[in-house]
This record gives structure tokens, sequence and C-alpha cells, in this order.
């Protein structure tokens, strides 16, 4: 018997196969690809369906496991926000739009300015209407694709559409419609008056249900293209950040949890829905009527992907952290990271990348060097904001592709004054599904029990008591303070070009 966990990543799609022990049997994954074009970004949902089913079979080909593939659960996690339209057959009307893709600015502005910051906050959990909600795309599709529009049938989240091309069944779960910006979290419902003014019906959307729900059986046609039986079910698990924090231990109140990956996404468990905390979104939980404080970092581990991608492109992520061993740390130089979408605490969808303080002496590995440090002070500043609501604790727990690179946990230690804890199992997400999964399927009684036999920390990273990193921080902030009017500038130049 095996569980199949499936992360619908924004950079990579990745399948792990475990054993009813919830030992890792093999693991795979591929590249997802997007169509860009300034500020659009899209991706063919059939192609990502049909890129998920292959490699599936490749990670079920690597495990143990007879065929055919005795899996008794496919349980998925993964981004939240990517938008497909379908028709009355289920099949995508237009590519998928990427929560990446930042078109729809003008609709932020238009939602913002036609319904109140704190309602919106208070229904929603979310402190500012971004480009990245999908109700933003929805409202540019009434306006720019109209012919499209009138055709759509359901308005789907990435999730929910593979969950039905797995098994013919549309629901939409919790924790992912957190971040449509019409879902609201304490009535545990779609907002009515936001979907109204886009022009949406309710029948347009799935069908709600709670996190880690098992929706049946997969399809005849996806066990035969899968060589797997028909028993198998699928479990619509969880936001990749919630499997994330369940594979990390962190499933009660005084844990924080911290994931660098394409973004960088902070999290803490508490009891009842906080709304007091400027600038700290809150959502509906993994559990049932429990919630968490989560702000999100969209330039976080996607900057220095950029950077490598761009400037370092012949070295690996290993040879990079090693040769920063011969470097002073911090250096000298600033990065301010906003270089895509937004970040949390600010919110300033105007805000653009910032290197400060650039000397003749300096090399691109200090450039890198200053990417990780300020994606770090990023974390500090959402930490700081998380304490104003009464949590402490003297660790965070990190995963994520940065919590691979040791310069990076101790950056991140010496500039919170937190531990940083690093988990045996990098894969968190994965074996939290997995952990869904197992709980499901009564393999453990509750989560305590898939904790305490499934997770262990490898390695601890301590603050070093140093000054000069409280100094860094101020600097960070204050530069960010004293460009925000260039932002707003700019932003005046490019709207006066608009209009002209």
């Amino acid at each position: 018997m095996a569980i199949v966990s499936i992360d619908l990543g924004t950079t990579n799609i990745k399948v792990a196969v475990y054993n009813s022990n919830l030992k890792l049997l093999s693991m795979d994954s591929e590249n997802v690809k997007y169509l860009r074009d300034e500020d659009m970004v899209e991706f063919d949902a059939e192609q990502y369906f049909d890129t998920l089913l292959s490699t599936i079979q490749r990670c079920c080909l690597s495990s143990s496991i007879s065929m055919p593939y005795d899996i008794t659960q496919i349980v998925l996690t993964g981004q939240a926000e990517s938008l497909v339209v379908v028709d009355k057959n289920g099949k995508s009307l237009r590519n998928g739009i990427s929560w990446l893709d930042m078109r729809s600015k003008e609709e932020c502005e238009e939602l913002k300015n036609a319904f109140n910051g704190q309602m919106c906050y208070r229904t929603t959990g979310q402190p500012a209407i971004i480009p990245t909600w999908p109700i933003t795309k929805i409202l540019w599709l009434r306006r720019h694709e109209p012919e499209i529009y009138s055709q759509v049938n359901k308005y789907l989240l990435l999730k929910d559409f593979i969950q039905f091309r797995l098994t013919g069944k549309i629901y939409g779960e919790y924790s992912i419609y957190n971040f449509s910006h019409y879902f609201d979290i304490t009535r545990k419902k779609y907002w009515d008056d936001i979907l109204s003014y886009c022009g949406v019906k309710e029948e347009q959307l799935p069908p709600l249900i709670e996190p880690c729900t098992n929706i049946g059986r997969i399809t005849k046609a996806v066990a035969e293209k899968l060589n797997c039986n028909l028993e198998t079910t699928v479990n619509v698990g969880t936001l990749d950040h919630f499997a994330g924090m369940i594979g990390t231990g962190n499933i009660k109140e005084g844990i924080i949890s911290e994931s660098t990956g394409t973004v960088l996404s902070i999290a803490t468990m508490i009891k009842s829905p906080v709304f007091d905390i400027e600038s700290v979104p809150c959502h509906y939980g993994p559990f049932k009527d429990t919630y968490v404080l989560l702000p999100v970092c969209e330039s976080g581990g996607v900057s220095l992907e950029w950077f490598k991608k761009n400037f370092i492109a012949d070295q690996s992520y290993g040879e990079i952290d090693k040769a920063f061993q011969k470097k002073p740390i911090p250096n000298e130089i600033i990065f301010l990271p906003y270089i895509t979408g937004v970040n949390a605490p600010d919110y300033n969808e105007n805000a653009s990348g910032v290197f400060y303080g650039i000397k003749v002496k300096h090399d691109k590995l200090d450039f890198a060097l200053a990417v990780m440090e300020g994606v770090s002070h990023l974390l500090k500043e959402n930490i700081d904001c998380i304490e104003k609501s009464g949590i402490h604790t003297k660790t965070v727990i990190s995963t994520g592709g940065g919590a691979r690179s040791e310069i990076w946990s101790q950056l991140k230690a010496d500039i919170t004054g937190y531990t940083v804890a690093i988990p045996e199992n990098e894969e968190a997400a994965c074996l939290g599904a997995a952990m869904i999964g197992a709980v499901s399927e009564g393999i453990f009684r509750d989560y305590t029990e898939a904790v305490e036999k499934c997770v262990s920390i490898k390695k601890l990273y301590h603050p070093n008591d140093d000054e000069k990193f409280r100094k860094r921080h101020e600097l960070f902030r204050m530069l960010y303070n004293q460009i925000c009017p260039v932002y707003e500038y700019e932003y005046d130049i490019e709207n006066s070009k608009d209009r002209n």
C-alpha cells in the first residue's frame, strides 16, 4: 500500500511515493512551463495536467511498489491563486493565469475604490487587494476578454482543476480559497458582494469543503493511464504552506515556521481569527475551524533564482554556498527584494528591487549574498509583526530550498535573533500531504501521533549576538522608507504615459 503526495508547485510539479509507514520510496519533479509577455504570465492547464500524470508514472516506476500500483490515496497540495476557466465540459477556455501574473493592476485600483479596505480585511483576512488575487483576474477577463468571460461555466483554481481531472468531481477547499479574495473566512462561504460586482454567479464556482477531505475514487481513464487500482482515492489536501506546517510539526499555537521556496512564507497557528494586527494576513487553517497567520513575500526565493539564472548560471547553489565562506558576512550591499509581486508587510505593488552600497570591489557573489540577506530582512519584518499578536518563541522551523543553504540559514538566525531549526525531511509539503493521507486512512490516530512518528530536526543554527545585524536591519528599513517616494513618483510617470 502506498500514498502519493503531489505538490502543484509554481516552479516544479513534485510527486512523492510513501509506504504505509511514511518511508519515502521515490520522488520526482518536472519544471512548469510558462508563457510570459511583460506583466502577463500564463500556462497551458491541459499540459500541466499531462505533465503531472507523466511525473506520477515515473515516480511510481522508480518506487518499489509492484504493478498495478496499490495506491490507497493521492493527496494534493500546492499553490493557490492560479486561475483556470473551463466550459461546461470541463475543458479550459484559455491558458491558465498564474499567480505571478500582474496584468490586473487597474482592476485592483477599481476594487479598492469600490470596497472598504477594513471590510475586505475582516472578510477575506487579506490586508490588501493585489494583482495576485483571482478576483482581479476575473474582472480583467470581463473587461478585456468578454467573449471568453461569457463562456465560462466554472472559475477554478489550479488545484480544483487537477482534482476534477483526476476524479471527475469539482470541489474547492477552504484553505486554497483564502487567496481568492472572494472567500469569507469566518462564515466559510463565498463573499457575495465582491462576486456580484464582478458579475460572477455562485454556481460558476465549485462547492466548498473542508481541507484534507477525501473526495472519492479516480476515474477509470486515470487509473488506466497510471496503471493503478480503481480503489485509489483523491484527498484534496491543503495549501502547500499548510502542508509544510504539518510536515514540520507546526500544528498548534506557539510555533512559527517559514518556507523559502519561490515565495517566502511565515506561518503560525491560532485558535480564532485575528484582525487587529496591522498587515498580517489571517487564513482559515488546514484543520476544521482553525486559523493561521500567514504573511507571504512573493519576492522570496525567486529573488535568488532570478539572480543565479542571469548572473551565476555556471555554478550550482552548493558551489555558491561554499564560495561564500571566503566572503565577509554580511557585506556592504543592501538588497531590497521587490522584484515580483508584492511583499508582506508593506504590500507595495509599486515597489521594485534595489541594490544599495555598490563599490568597485564588489563581485557577483557579493550581490548574491546581498539577495539572501535581503530576503532574511523580510523574514524579520514579518516575524516582528506576528510577535505583536502575543506569539513568542525562540525557534523558527525553516523549510524550502533556502533551508539547504548553511549561509542563508545562519543569516536568517543572525538577523531575526531566532534559532533556525532545519527538519530532517527537506520536502516538508510532500511529507505533510502524506501525513494527511495517513491520518485519513487511520494509520495514525491523529496529527499529534503523525508528528511524533514522522518529524525530526537535523540541525540548529543559533544567532550570533552581534550588534551589526541589528544595525543592518535598521539600514534595510531606512532604505525602503526613503525610497518609497521614488516608487510613487515612478508610478505617477507611468500612469501619465498611459493616459497620453
